[in-house]
C-alpha cells in the first residue's frame, strides 16, 4: 500500500561546487558536495537518486582544451588548406565562432554554405514569412550573398543582436582567408564550389557526408572528424572530435569530455555507495533536448545530452498516463476507490513495453538520460547559478512508490 501521507514527488536540487580546475579529483569533490548538501540541508540520499554532473566541469577537470593554431594545423593536414566548403553550421559565437577561426586560419579560401531559412537548432537567418513574401523555395533555391541581402537585407539574431553573416564573413577574412557565401539547403550544392568539403552539422552529419560522398566529394570531413587526436599537445574528442566544444576564451575551446569520463561516473557511484549504502545512479550531462516556444531555438547544439551514464539509465520511461485511467478505465470511480484501482493497475505493470497501449498515450518515450539530462540543464542553469552538480530524487517513483 502506497504512503498516503505522501506529497512530494521529484525533486531536483542544484548542488554547489567548488570552481573546477585541470587536474582536480572530480570523484571526490562531486561526492563530497552532494553529502555535505545533504548534511547541510537535511535530506538523504536514497536508492535510484541521480547525480549529474555537467559536462563542462568533466572537461575542465580532464584539461580537453585546444587552441584555434590546434584546430588550423588539423584541417591543414586533413583537407590540404586550398579552398574548403564549410557547410552547415550552426550560428553561435559560442559554439562556432572559434571553429572557424581555426578552419579559416587552416586554408586558403573558405566557400561557407548557410542553411536557411534558419540553422539545424533553430536560430533565424531570415524568417519564414519573409521567405514566402520573396517566393523563395528554401529546398531547392540556392543564394548567392548579393541575392541575401537584396530579398532580405540585415537580419541580426532575435536574442544576441548579431548579424551572423556579416560576423562570419569578418572572422574569416581577418584569419587571412578569401570567403564566398552562399545560402542552400542541398549537401550537394557545395560540390559546385569544391569538392573538399567540412560539414558542420551536429544531428544530420552522418546523411550529409553520405549524399557529399555519393555526388563525387573527394574529402569529407564533419566536425567530428577534427581533432579526434592530440595536435601539438592539445586536447582532443576521439568520438566527437570538436562537436560539442565551447568557447574558452579568444583562441581556445574547451572540448566535450574525453571517452574516460564514463570511468567517471562509476567511480562516484562506487563513492556514494561505499559513503551511504545507496545505489545512486551517475550521469554527465551537456544540453538538454528541449525547444524553446519564443525563439523557436532547439537547445541541443552538444552531439549528445549524456556521453557518460551508469547502466540504471539505460532505457526509456514506461508509464501508465494517469489521466486517461481516471478518464476511461476508472471513470465511475472516484476517492478512495479511484486511488486503489489505479494504484492496482500501476502495479501489474511487468516490466514488458507499454507502446500502443492506450493507456500510455501521451507519456515521452524518450531515453531517460535525455529527459533527465533536460530536467538537470534546466535546473543547472547555464550562468551563475554555480550549480554544476544536480541531485534528482524521485524521479523513478510512481503513484504507489
Amino acid at each position: 500500500m502506497e504512503d498516503r501521507n505522501r506529497r512530494v514527488g521529484t525533486v531536483s536540487r542544484g548542488i554547489r561546487c567548488p570552481i573546477i580546475r585541470e587536474g582536480d579529483d572530480l570523484a571526490d569533490i562531486v561526492t563530497s558536495s552532494v553529502l555535505e548538501a545533504a548534511e547541510a540541508e537535511g535530506f538523504a540520499l536514497h536508492d535510484r537518486d541521480v547525480v549529474a554532473v555537467t559536462e563542462s566541469i568533466v572537461a575542465r577537470s580532464q584539461g580537453n582544451y585546444a587552441t584555434v593554431d590546434d584546430i588550423a594545423a588539423d584541417v591543414k593536414k586533413k583537407t590540404g588548406g586550398d579552398t574548403v566548403g564549410v557547410i552547415f553550421p550552426i550560428l553561435s559565437r559560442n559554439r562556432f565562432a572559434i571553429c572557424l577561426r581555426g578552419i579559416a586560419k587552416g586554408v586558403k579560401k573558405v566557400v561557407l554554405m548557410l542553411g536557411y531559412p534558419s540553422d539545424e537548432v533553430g536560430n533565424e537567418l531570415v524568417s519564414l514569412d519573409k521567405i514566402d513574401e520573396a517566393g523563395i523555395n528554401p529546398y531547392c533555391d540556392v543564394l548567392t550573398l548579393e541575392d541575401y541581402r537584396r530579398l532580405f537585407g540585415e537580419n541580426k539574431h532575435s536574442f544576441t543582436g548579431v548579424d551572423y553573416v556579416a560576423y562570419y564573413e569578418q572572422l574569416i577574412r581577418e584569419c587571412g582567408a578569401e570567403v564566398e557565401i552562399i545560402f542552400a539547403n542541398q549537401p550537394k550544392t557545395i560540390l559546385l564550389y569544391t569538392k573538399t568539403v567540412i560539414n558542420c552539422d551536429i544531428h544530420t552529419r552522418k546523411r550529409t557526408k553520405r549524399i557529399l560522398r555519393e555526388n563525387g566529394a573527394e574529402t569529407v570531413l564533419g566536425l567530428d572528424d577534427i581533432l579526434t587526436e592530440s595536435v601539438n599537445g592539445s586536447g582532443f574528442n576521439s568520438r566527437y572530435g570538436l562537436l560539442g566544444s565551447n568557447k574558452a576564451t579568444e583562441d581556445k575551446v574547451k572540448l566535450f569530455p574525453r571517452e574516460e569520463c564514463r570511468e567517471l561516473v562509476f567511480e562516484i557511484q562506487k563513492r556514494l555507495l561505499e559513503s551511504t549504502g545507496k545505489h545512486v545512479e551517475v550521469m554527465v550531462y551537456g544540453d538538454g533536448a528541449f525547444k524553446d516556444p519564443q525563439g523557436k531555438i532547439w537547445e541541443l547544439a552538444d552531439p549528445v545530452v549524456s556521453p557518460a551514464y551508469t547502466d540504471g539509465l539505460i532505457g526509456t520511461p514506461n508509464e501508465l498516463k494517469l489521466k486517461y485511467l481516471a478518464d476511461n478505465d476508472f471513470k465511475d470511480l472516484s476517492g478512495e476507490a479511484l486511488r486503489d484501482a489505479i494504484s492496482a493497475k500501476i502495479r501489474a505493470k511487468d516490466g514488458s513495453s507499454l507502446v500502443g497501449n492506450m493507456a500510455a498515450q501521451g507519456t515521452t518515450p524518450r531515453q531517460l538520460t535525455d529527459l533527465i539530462g533536460s530536467l538537470c540543464d534546466l535546473t543547472s542553469g547555464s550562468g551563475d547559478k554555480g550549480t554544476p552538480v544536480v541531485l534528482v530524487q524521485g524521479y523513478f517513483d510512481n503513484y504507489t512508490s
